[in-house]
């Protein structure tokens, strides 16, 4: 039985359950905070507690300065999730967040006693692909028009003059970290991979998804769901069903 996690600044949104067989620690997309996986655990296994990642510049930890580059940011997320990793745990990203993920696996490896379970990835090519078409440094009215083709700001956020002058800030600090970033050259994980996409997204085909099978050892999966790059929002249902039937069994035998 997995201990209910303390006040942790890192932890947010967190709806202990200690009942819980395993932990899910959840990455969110670019500009993005804990609060889309707020009421995930309505929706997932019983044996499940979802811990909502939150990064440092935004939401309640609006006051501390935004992610510098992915080195420092999963350095600080090693310090911040040491506490909560003594038990079995996976680890969901989606986008930005499955970047994040994935590096944290590594860490996880390298650094703590325990690995992840499963490493669950969505929405994002590859980490060695790199980014076709960049768009964190582009002048304010482009940087707009691409966040609107990606379909994953609400339209009365993008109309908001004062909630963009908050959100513009931590979306171009999280996509330059994204589309910088470069692969350093590690063995593969040894633990399951599984790929998650949107068949209408842009920004990470089926081909680009499929390519984390490169980065694992173990089982690999890929399943695709109707929609853009946001199918983690339009089609959550199906995309918690999919994680349900994933993890019912994972981390019982410990």
């Amino acid at each position: 039985m997995v201990a209910s996690i303390p006040y942790n600044p890192w932890i947010n949104c967190c709806t202990p359950n200690p009942r819980a067989q395993l932990r899910l620690f959840c990455f969110p997309y670019a500009g993005g905070n804990a609060a889309i996986f707020r009421d995930w655990h309505r929706e997932l296994p019983s044996t499940l507690e979802v811990c909502p990642v939150e990064l440092p510049g935004r939401s309640s930890r609006m006051r501390e300065p935004l992610p510098r580059d992915m080195p420092s940011l999963i350095e600080a997320l090693g310090e911040g999730l040491r506490p909560y990793v003594d038990r079995p745990y996976v680890l969901f990203g989606h986008s930005f967040g499955a970047l994040v993920a994935f590096e944290f696996a590594r860490y996880c490896r390298d650094r703590y006693d325990r690995q992840p379970h499963c490493l669950l990835v969505s929405g994002r090519q590859a980490p060695h692909f790199p980014d076709p078409s960049p768009i964190h440094a582009l002048p304010e009215e482009e940087f707009i028009q691409e966040l609107k083709r990606l379909n994953g700001t609400p339209q009365e956020i993008l109309e908001n003059s004062d909630m963009m002058q908050l959100l513009v800030p931590i979306l171009r600090g999280d996509l330059e970290i994204d589309e910088t970033y470069e692969i350093k050259a590690e063995p593969p994980l040894e633990i399951p991979i599984a790929a998650f996409g949107g068949d209408r997204d842009p920004e990470a085909s089926k081909i680009q998804l499929q390519a984390w099978s490169q980065h694992g050892k173990n089982d690999f999966s890929l399943q695709m769901f109707p929609g853009d790059h946001f199918f983690i929002n339009t089609e959550r249902s199906l995309l918690l069903q999919a994680l349900s039937q994933k993890l019912r069994n994972v981390g019982k035998t410990e």
